[in-house]
This record gives C-alpha cells, structure tokens and sequence, in this order.
C-alpha cells in the first residue's frame, strides 16, 4: 500500500512539473503554433520605415537562394544611398562641425567581422566594411585611415553633406542647442539581420549618427556586440536609438546569450531593455529622454522587437510578404 501511495505521489508530482515546464515554454514562445521542427526561412528584419525598401534588395538576394551577408550589404545600401534619408550615409545630418561623418559593421556566420567608424566622404560605409572584413588582417578602421582604405579600394569621395542637411545646419548653430530627439526624427540607424535558405545568419549596421553630435562621436553602430552581433548556432540581434546606451551593457551580445540561456528573440529584447531601464534609473537619468531598441532573430527564424518608449517601427519580410511592425515598449 506504502508502495502504492508513493507510486501515486510521485507520478502526480511529475506531471505537476510537465505541465508547469510546458506552460512555461508556451508563454516564452512566440511561436507556439508553429509545428515542432518547422523553420521560417528566409527571413530578413530591419529597423525603421526604411527598411520597407531596405528588405526588398535583400530579398532581391534571399528568394534566389543568395546569402544572407549578401542580402543585408545590398539591404543597408539603399538608405545609405538615399538622400532623403537623414540619419543614414548620404544625406546624413552632419556633427556641430558640418562633417558627416559615417558608421557601419558587418558581420558573417563565420563570424567574420569588418567596421568603419568617423568615415567621411564615402557614400557606402557598409560595403567598406566589408571589405575592411575580407581584404585586411583588422577587424576596425577609422576616419582617415578607413577613408585612405576606402580610395584604395577604388570607392569614390563624395560630398554627402546635401543642400537641406546643410541647410538645417546652419539654422542649428544659431543656438546650438543639443537636444536629442528620442526617435528617428534626429538620430538613428539601419539595422538589418537575416536567415537564408542555408539557414545561415548575417548582419549589418550603418548611420550617420546623432545630429550635431561632437566631431569623432562614434556610437553603437560598427561595435561587433554592440549595435550587431550574429552567432551561427544561435541568433542575431541588432539595435537602434542612443548608441551610449547600447555600448553600456553590450547590448546585442546580451539579446543573443539570452537566446542562448534559452529565451525567444522577444524575451531576450525585452531583458536587454529592462537592463538599460535599469542602469537607467541608477544614474538617475531621465528615462523619458532616451531610445533604444532590439530586433532579434533565432536559427528557427523567429523573431522579435522591444524598445523603451513608443514609436519604433521595424519591416519583417518572409513568405508573407514585407510589412512594417510596431514594436512593443517598456513606457506606456
């Protein structure tokens, strides 16, 4: 009978714990509904509205079975190349000194790794990116030195500071007042990760950086682990908004050890948020002043986003087609 009893209570307990570990799963995941084994792919995501244009050069490259670090270099260069674009290569708002100045990195499933960072005049600082990964013993270069690089490598030096950048310049100075704004509207970045047919992940980042920012700021963008960071076995992560903040708690590497702790892209996105909130609240900063935000992608090509305050956007394409997302946020 003793044996009995002890038979019923331990198989009630058992399942107690099953159920319980599988509630907990189902509440972590994303994509519950999703059949055991089932991986979206390709899959590509970027931040902001211009990664609307942005992912259809990369599915350009993803739906013909291309790769994934093809896909995201051809992505970034649209923005940077547009100049209606202001917080991205050319087009860019300038530093205090009239200077646009450029930031990028560029990162593959071998983690191979290539950066530019304060690089003036050169219209796509991704694609010198990447060759600072594929055609040098470095792994970063920056302002004269990445610029030297980029005329050696055949790049043409432009002028990127445009007419209505310029412009809106010289009305700064007449008070340079330096105020960031929290969203897109003064500062901010492309971020792009992708999953190929392969399965395989790769990722890109690039901007001009804050508005009037001071002359050799360089922000979260072409730090690997940073602004970026993919690792092949697991996910990858980018990020967008106040760069300092970023920079602060290694941000992307942070989003991509959560996965590996076994978290979605949406949980690990929203605990790198709770750490900057944190770290936030202990510098006594005003949290209403500042945005960042996480996109995130796993092997299994789920997905997800999370900022501090309202108005981030990022455009996921996949076999659904290519839509623009709002992310969820900390400050409601």
């Amino acid at each position: 009978m003793a044996n009995r009893r002890n038979f019923i209570k331990t198989t009630a307990i058992a399942s107690v714990a099953v159920a319980l570990n599988a509630f907990g799963k189902k509440e972590d995941s994303e994509t519950a509904l999703v059949p055991k084994g089932t991986i979206r792919k390709p899959i590509v995501l970027s931040t902001w509205r211009f990664g609307i244009p942005a992912n259809e050069a990369a599915w350009e490259v993803l739906k013909n079975k291309g790769r994934a670090l093809d896909a995201v270099e051809a992505g970034v260069r649209v923005p940077e190349g547009d100049p209606n674009e202001r917080s991205v290569g050319y087009g860019g708002r300038p530093d205090r000194d009239g200077r646009v100045t450029l930031d990028a990195c560029i990162m593959d499933e071998y983690s191979n790794i290539g950066s530019v960072a304060c690089l003036e005049h050169i219209k796509h600082p991704i694609s010198v990116a990447r060759a600072v990964m594929e055609k040098t013993p470095h792994v970063m270069l920056v302002g004269e030195g990445a610029l030297q690089f980029a005329l050696l490598q055949g790049y043409k030096k432009e002028n990127l500071l445009t007419e209505t950048s310029e412009k809106e310049w010289r009305e700064w100075l007449q008070n340079s007042n330096y105020k960031p704004l929290v969203n897109i509207e003064n500062h901010d970045t492309i971020g792009m990760i992708a999953l190929d047919s392969n399965g395989n992940l790769s990722g890109a980042c690039t901007t001009s950086g804050m508005a009037y920012k001071m002359h050799g700021r360089v922000g979260d963008s072409p730090i690997i682990g940073a602004g970026l960071y993919v690792d092949n076995e697991i996910g990858a992560a980018t990020a967008t908004g106040h760069g300092e903040e970023v920079i602060r708690i290694a941000g992307c590497h942070l989003v991509v050890e959560l996965m590996r702790q076994g978290k979605s892209p949406q949980k690990a996105c929203e605990e790198a948020v709770n750490r900057i909130i944190k770290l936030t609240k202990y510098r006594n900063k005003n949290l209403n002043d500042i945005q960042v935000g996480f996109i995130a992608l796993n092997k299994k090509g789920e997905h997800g986003a999370y900022c501090i305050q309202k108005g981030f956007n990022y455009a996921k394409y996949d076999e659904t087609g290519n839509n623009l997302l709002d992310a969820n946020y900390f400050l409601k």
